[in-house]
């Protein structure tokens, strides 16, 4: 991997930045994440354009044990910690207008949700413990600690079916989608938990139970910090919890509207009743730009991610036959969030893959046989 693509994932770390420099600025300069991040950065995309290239297979093992990359990932929950702590922090001292709180709380949830959860989502995928624990420690800042459970032992196994809440499916908006993912996800999180602790024996009832903690920790800490302000300055401030709840609420609303551009309309061939075929490249879909790629840990690579959920971000490949979606994730957020507009360039996308790929791949013809996880 050359020198300047190693350095490219940095540009993640200028995100946080552009958040607390908006803010001591004041003002509309608020929204100066947003204009970057949903503005400029697409037009960058179209101008320096996508990166096709992949690491040679005989450097992959070299390059997926290089702790330079680990590292990075290991040092944005630190300054995500910070970043919350710190905007908190500001919420506790400092009085805003209502379009000022608007614009920084926005600011910090594109910061935790939109790098934070993809830090976490690559975090969450290995199988060392300290790699595990800074998941879940990003996951709490954001309130959404069952997206550990549910993605690795739900959505990886189910994806592109209808057991799986995290598939938008063909014509589905993104505000139909959303309560679904959202509660489905829940749902499958907890009975992912009830039956894991059932072959052990245990009760749902107990602390053992990741769901149970995955509530009650961010709870602790909000809880904690508002107390410890409180004693800091005698001021019980309801805005440090509510800042908090906000932030996470859209952190997490990132997430689901990034699940629904991932996979809309495509599904797996149903091989035998509640069995389909092996998840392949073609079952999500990949965007290639190497700006919006290296600011998001090379997420966009999501087809050869959920082929080889093994693989670190660093060593993921571009697939020609994967579906490309026209824009970075960036530009589909903002589509997504117009549903005639959505529908309108992608399914004709969608048509052109079942064309390619066979009649029988459409959501339509996936029955709800269940799938044992």
């Amino acid at each position: 991997m050359s020198v300047g693509k190693r350095l490219s994932f940095l540009i993640a770390y200028l995100i946080p930045c552009l958040a607390v420099a908006g803010y001591y600025l004041g003002g509309g300069y608020n929204f100066l994440t947003l204009a970057v991040v949903f503005g400029a950065l697409p037009v960058l995309d179209l101008w320096i354009g996508p990166d096709a290239s992949n690491p040679k297979e005989e450097e992959v093992p070299q390059l997926q044990q290089e702790f330079y990359f680990r590292f990075l990932t290991y040092i944005w929950a630190w300054i995500q910690f910070a970043l919350v702590i710190w905007s908190l922090w500001e919420i506790q001292n400092h009085s805003l207008s209502a379009l000022e709180w608007g614009a920084f709380v926005l600011a910090i949830g594109v910061n935790t949700g939109g790098i934070g959860i993809t830090v976490a989502h690559e975090l969450g995928h290995k199988n060392t413990k300290i790699e595990q624990w800074y998941s879940k420690f990003i996951l709490m800042t954001v309130c959404y600690m069952h997206f550990f459970i549910e993605h690795n032992r739900g959505h990886h196994v189910n994806v592109s079916t209808h057991e799986d809440p995290a598939s938008s499916r063909k014509g589905e908006s993104f505000f139909a989608f959303y309560p679904r993912t959202v509660f489905g996800s829940l749902t499958s999180a907890w009975n992912l938990e009830k039956k894991r602790l059932g072959k052990i024996g245990k009760s749902v009832w107990t602390l053992d139970n990741e769901m149970i903690t995955s509530i009650i920790v961010p709870i602790l800490f909000i809880s904690s910090v508002t107390g410890i302000f409180y004693v800091i300055t005698g001021n019980l401030n309801w805005q440090v919890p509510v800042f908090f709840f906000v932030q996470s609420w859209i952190a997490f609303s990132l997430l689901e509207l990034v699940n629904y551009i991932e996979h809309y309309g495509l599904a797996r061939k149903e091989v035998s009743p509640g069995k389909f075929e092996k998840v392949l490249p073609i079952h999500s879909w990949n965007q290639n730009f190497s700006l919006s790629n290296a600011f998001l840990f090379q997420l966009q690579r999501h087809s050869d991610h959920h082929a080889n959920a093994g693989r670190r971000y660093q060593s993921l490949r571009h697939f020609e036959e994967s579906p490309q979606l026209p824009y970075g994730y960036e530009l589909m957020i903002l589509l997504a969030l117009f549903p005639p507009l959505w529908f309108k360039v992608m399914d004709k996308k969608l048509e052109e893959w079942k064309s390619e790929h066979g009649e029988s791949s459409s959501n339509s013809k996936i029955k709800k046989e269940p799938v044992t996880a």
